[in-house]
């Protein structure tokens, strides 16, 4: 896949003029059209006027290649953060929800549950031994306050999430550093989740959270990794077209 075609297929072109003389030729090109400027992301050239001008240095950072790739699979990431989010406030909101409403839910409860057991016993489930049958009954027996700070330490985690979501999809370095911090909080209680019971659900998610850990530290070069935060800047100054022609400028021609 063609990472910059596809985005300047969303967001259009970039083209810039630099005051340069030497790098402003290498940027455009004459046309039957007129004057066509190079897309400083996908390198087509596009006839009209460049969006922006000025000095080489001030241009803005467009991202090409794989660090337009890498932009993509934050925001993705970003994605999954604020849907886990939402679930969570869902769940929060359900909480409170049973802490007015427990007396009416328990007395449904009592009164179902002995119609549930024919019913389960034609599927092999014994209701009395069921951990979910005994979470709820548990559930019950939970104090008003208990089950505030349930919910409130279940807005909390939603909270982080959406912190997360927020940093990656503004592409912030501090989002980068705020994500691996908190998922990696967060690993060993989904690892002794994994202890009591292995479903496909937490499996998933614990692969999910490990792969982007690992993926954010070694390609935004986090706490120092692969150079730390010098060589990741020079690698985006380096991904630069401008970067590129102007390094060509530089090669003696023979």
């Amino acid at each position: 896949m063609d990472w910059a075609l596809r985005a300047c297929g969303w967001h259009g072109h970039y083209t810039y003029a630099p005051d340069e003389a030497d790098l402003a030729d290498r940027l455009r090109v004459e046309t039957v059209a007129g004057v066509a400027w190079r897309c400083l992301r996908c390198g087509t050239f596009v006839p009209g006027d460049p969006i922006g001008s000025g000095p080489a240095d001030h241009a803005p950072e467009v991202p090409r290649g794989r660090l337009l790739r890498d932009r993509w699979l934050m925001r993705a990431l970003a994605i999954e953060r604020l849907l886990r989010g939402l679930v969570l406030v869902g769940v929060a909101f359900a909480v409170l929800k049973f802490r007015t409403s427990r007396e009416t839910m328990r007395a449904a409860f009592d009164h179902d549950l002995p119609l549930l057991r024919p019913l389960a016993d034609q599927f092999g489930w014994d209701v009395d031994r069921s951990k979910i049958v005994h979470l709820i009954d548990q559930a019950f027996s939970l104090s008003n306050t208990t089950l505030l700070w349930v919910a409130v330490g279940i807005f909390g985690y939603a909270g982080l999430q959406a912190i997360e979501a927020l940093g990656l999809w503004l592409m912030k370095r501090w989002g980068e550093y705020f994500a691996v911090v908190a998922t990696s909080l967060f690993l060993p209680l989904e690892i002794y989740e994994l202890t009591e019971k292995v479903t496909v659900l937490r499996i998933g998610a614990l692969l999910v959270n490990i792969a982007a850990v690992v993926w954010l530290l070694y390609s935004k070069r986090l706490f120092g990794l692969r150079g730390g935060a010098a060589a990741y800047h020079a690698e985006h100054s380096a991904e630069s077209l401008l970067s590129v022609e102007r390094s060509a400028l530089a090669v003696p021609s023979n």
